[in-house]
This record gives C-alpha cells, structure tokens and sequence, in this order.
C-alpha cells in the first residue's frame, strides 16, 4: 500500500513539473527574426493611444473609480447613459493619418472592466448600452482603411468582475489582510484568469490581423499586488503567439526575465535620459505619452502640452531610439476634444514636410556631437543626419567635429541650400576655431516652421 501511495506521489510530482516547463517554454526567436518582426514598428516610430470607456461619462480622469472608491452599482448609471452618438472612426482614423501616425492601439477593456468589444462571456459590453454596437469592429474597419496598423490594448486589471480577487489598485481595497480575506471570499481568480483568456482569444481570433496588444498591467511587489501566476502569463503569451504570429507584444505580464516574454519596453509619461538597456544591450522602446495629466477624457484638466513640447518629445523620443504613442481619450459623445484636435493638427503640419526626420530614423551615430539646444535623429539607409533646431540660432550653427563629413546641407522643410564654412575665431562671439568644425550660414529669421530642421547629407 505504501509503494502504492509513493508512486503516485511521484507521479503527481512529475506532472507538476512537467506542466511546470511547459509553462515556462515561451517560442524562441533569432534576434535577427525579432528585428524584422519588429521592423515597421521601429520605422514608423509614430503612434496614436486612445483610451475610451464609460470614465468619459464622468470626464474626471480614467481611473475615477478607484479615485472615489466608487461601486458598481454607483457606477451603473455610467452603463446606462452610454450612447456616442458622434462616434465616426473614419474621422479619428483621418486625424491620426493626418497627424502623421502610422499605427493605433485603443482600449478594448480598461481597469473599469467595461468592454468596446461584443464577447460572449459578458453582458459589460458597448452592445448592451443605448450605443447598441460593437466599437471595436468599426474602429478597425475605419484604422485599417486609412492604411494604419492596429493596436488593441487589454486591460488585466478588471474592477467589474465578480471573480477578480480585490487588491491594494480595486476601488473597494482595503486596510488589513483580515479586510481583504472578507471582500475576496467567494472570488475565484482561476474564473477569472479563464475569462482574461476567453475575452484575449475572442480579440485576436475575431477581428482579422492584429499588429500590436498591450496587456496591462501587473503590480507584483508588495502586499495585495498582481504578478504572471495572477494572469498565467506564460500560457496568456504563448495562446498570443500562437493566434497572431506577428504580433508585437508589451512588456507588462511581468515576464521580463523571460525569453520572449515581451518585445518592447514601456517608460509612460516621462523622458528617458538615454536609450533604455538590458543587460546592457538597448532594447526596443516606445513611451506612451498624453497631451494633459490623464488618459481618459478629463473636461476639467488644463495642463496640455503645447505644440512645441509635443513636437520635441516626439523628435527627442526617435533621437534615443524609441517611439512616441500619444494618447487622446475621446468625450463621452465620441468625439476628440478640440484640444487634442488641435494639437493633432500643429503636429501634422509640422510632420507634413520633416517627417523624413522621424520615419526610418534612430539614435545618431556617436561620432556626431549634439549642439546646444538641438537634438539629432539619423537615417542609416540614407545615411542623411537631421538637426532639429530646438531654439532657433540667429545666423550661424557651429557644428563640432563635423567638418570632412558633410557634402550638401538643407532646410528639410523646403530644401533650400544651407552653405557651410570652418567657423571664424571669435572671442566675443565665443565662436570655435577648431579645425575639425564647421559653421552653417542660417537665415536671421527664423523659418515658417515650429521646429526647423537642417539635412545633412553625409559623405
């Protein structure tokens, strides 16, 4: 009997251990493969966020729930108002077109749990509001027209569903582990994590080729957090690959030190100093960015980036090698905010005719040095180098080290000739003599053009 006993022990151990690497086997791939995965993304390096749910109804940030610890049943009423009779994703996907973006990635499902999407495995859905429709299926439709690659983003969190096990980010979290053992009685997290997967499978099963998912996010450290064992991030990933091969995934299951468990790294909301590492080798990045303090449409918020900033943080975001995706969190009508109008417009126009200095474009070779208040993209195919003139200099820009290494310079915003000369020796005018220098002879008057930029063609 005890020989019995042992060997299905043994046999119980042996399964866990197998399904255990299984669990930890995510598809391998060649650096080179990943690259070309990977290569329309790292060259259109432009793209458009959009965060939209029943939060636009109270248009006071997308995480009000939380904020004001709001219940469901409080949070209702947003459900049965939600009607965007406004709604025209051909004119979102023509003002993001227009703006210069080459893909999007909107919210499917937020932290709220309410989903865009009509899935079979909840009745939270934009079908069953007064809207009536699936917004997901039009918003494709209208992206994919317009030639744009899509994006959906699916949130891990869900503050709706009675089986998410309440943590320290839920509305309704609480102060003691004695507290948290009360609400989560009767919560089931194994439900959960099937209804994560369903709802994940039903996105990248029912709307065709789908170019980028976002999973977001996990909180693991501390107490009361959410970590991969929470979503079975592994076996998540791997039903990923294995239903859109393309794909290009984020970096929030908390996998990043998984092979294969993310492609590109995600700092949100503020400059990196240099391009992000790992393991001391520079790693895909894109930072995720908004025009204001939210995501979701805040009527009340009023401290939006001007046009100048917004344009920057796009150039100095290619000139350390990542991406730009600027959110818009639509109103509650459909609409985007004339704010966001806008800017989508300024930033558009400012793209129109420098947007040679952003596609296709990386971190500068470091032979090149940066001049004050000036930022340096590079295209290695054409081996041109853009200057982005940050704040105009009157008359002259002193290139250091430059001099042997540029044939023809330019305006890139109408190619006119910019001529170029070694710099004089200057005392008072703190001008270079150096002799590996050059000087290019600007205009007094500072170009049409919010952030001029100078082409340089290079021997």
């Amino acid at each position: 009997m005890k020989t019995h006993y042992k060997q299905i022990a043994i046999a119980l151990i042996a399964i866990f251990l197998f399904n255990l690497n299984l669990r930890a086997q995510l598809p391998k791939e060649a650096p080179e493969d990943k690259a070309k995965r990977m290569e329309w993304w790292t060259q259109a390096r432009f793209g458009m966020f959009i965060h939209w749910g029943l939060y636009a109804e109270a248009a006071r940030h997308e995480w009000v729930k939380k904020r004001e610890r709001i219940t469901n049943e409080e949070y209702q009423k947003y459900f049965e108002v939600f009607d965007p009779d406004l709604f025209d994703p051909h004119e979102w996907a023509k003002m993001a077109k227009n703006a210069g973006m080459k893909y999007a990635v909107i919210t499917t499902k937020h932290h709220e749990g309410f989903c865009l999407f009509d899935s079979k495995y909840t009745d939270y859905k934009s079908v069953n509001t007064p809207y009536g429709k699936d917004i997901i299926k039009q918003w494709v439709e209208a992206f994919r027209t317009e030639g744009l690659k899509i994006g959906f983003y699916y949130s891990l969190i869900d503050w709706h569903h009675p089986d998410y096990e309440i943590d320290r980010v839920h509305p309704q979290s609480a102060r003691t582990d004695k507290e948290y053992k009360k609400l989560n009685k009767g919560r089931d997290m194994d439900k959960y994590r099937k209804y994560l997967k369903d709802q994940v499978k039903e996105l990248l099963t029912n709307y065709g080729k789908v170019d980028i998912i976002w999973l977001d996010y996990s909180f693991p450290s501390g107490k009361h957090g959410k970590g991969h064992e929470d979503w079975d991030s592994e076996n998540l990933l791997k039903m990923v690959r294995e239903l859109q091969p393309g794909i290009i995934v984020n970096d929030r299951l908390d996998l990043l030190d998984k092979e294969g468990g993310w492609d590109f790294t995600t700092p949100e909301q503020y400059k990196v100093s240099r391009w992000p590492e790992k393991n001391g080798v520079k790693v895909p990045w894109e930072t995720c960015q908004t025009f204001s303090g939210s995501w979701g449409y805040y009527r009340d918020e009023a401290t939006w980036k001007s046009p100048h900033q917004l344009i920057e943080l796009l150039i100095e975001s290619v000139s350390k090698g990542g991406n730009l995706l600027l959110n818009v969190g639509p109103t509650a009508r459909g609409m985007f905010d004339y704010r966001a109008q806008d800017r989508l417009k300024a930033m558009g126009d400012w793209m129109f005719y420098n947007n040679r200095s952003i596609y296709n474009c990386t971190e500068a070779p470091s032979e090149f040095s940066k001049p004050d208040n000036c930022l340096l993209t590079y295209n290695p195919k054409t081996n041109r180098l853009y200057v982005h003139l940050l704040d105009y200099p009157m008359g002259a820009l002193t290139l250091k080290g430059f001099k042997g290494k540029v044939k023809y310079a330019r305006f890139l915003h109408d190619a006119s000739e910019i001529k170029f000369t070694q710099p004089r020796h200057n005392v008072t005018h703190q001008e270079s003599n150096a002799a590996g220098d050059i000087m290019l002879k600007l205009p007094v008057v500072k170009p049409k053009v919010e952030i001029p930029v100078i082409e340089l063609f290079l021997k």
